[in-house]
């Protein structure tokens, strides 16, 4: 597979270094002459000086016939124009880009870009794996509808432990569309199931009706009511 990286930062260098040791066929465009250096000084030729956004020169790093094209620099509108120029004058089957700023995923996606990846947004996904209180957890965005699809985590101190589903009070434009219960098949949680420690309910809700949702299974702190 041959695999055309702009950008020969951290990123792309360590992700150059991957893919040769897969046994790939990459080039590193790098416009920045000391990075390019010390890439092609530990890297050899596989460094190629020149900006990763024109057109020649990705000519030259032969992008016609890549399989791949990422776009790995620190800047999210070289990583846009690098990844279109590749995308629709070279025709390149795949296109991945580097975001910076989560905000900008969705217009690069709108943009014809076949991947993204943003790094603050793994480091984010990362922490709250990593923080037992966080309860809720976004899967997937219906941006078009406007909803939300998130996975709720039943502590054995939440308050809706030991209600029946038709007792809780959900929030406007609020689901619960799956039950997983450990030990158990995946079900659709009836109006009669009671909530139990360590289940995990997948839910519908919108954006403006999340925090409601995550207040009604969220643990209490001492002194506060319980509704």
């Amino acid at each position: 597979m041959y695999v055309v990286i702009a950008g020969g930062g951290m990123v792309g260098y360590y992700l150059c270094r991957a893919l040769l040791a897969e046994g790939h066929e990459v080039i590193v465009i790098e416009r920045d002459r000391r990075r390019f250096q010390r890439g092609e000084d530990e890297l050899g030729s596989v460094f190629m000086l020149g900006d990763g956004c024109e057109a020649s020169v990705l000519a030259e790093a032969g992008v016609e016939r890549a399989d791949i094209f990422i776009a790995a620099t620190d800047q999210d509108e070289d990583n846009l124009v690098a990844c279109q120029v590749a995308k629709y004058r070279f025709n390149v089957p795949k296109t991945i880009a580097r975001i910076n700023n989560p905000r900008n995923e969705r217009i690069f996606r709108q943009l014809g870009i076949d991947r993204t990846v943003s790094q603050v947004k793994h480091m984010l996904e990362d922490i709250e794996e990593q923080i037992p209180t966080h309860i809720l957890a976004r899967l997937f965005t219906l941006a078009d509808v406007g909803l939300e699809i998130v996975e709720l985590k039943v502590s054995a101190d939440s308050p809706v432990v030991g209600r029946h589903v038709s007792e809780l009070a959900l929030p406007e434009n609020s689901v619960l569309s799956l039950l997983l219960r450990s030990g158990e098949k995946p079900q659709v949680p009836a109006s009669d199931v009671a909530i139990m420690p360590g289940d995990r309910i997948i839910a519908v809700t919108s954006p403006e009706s999340e925090p409601a949702l995550l207040e009604l299974f969220s643990p209490k702190s001492p002194g506060s009511k319980n509704g």
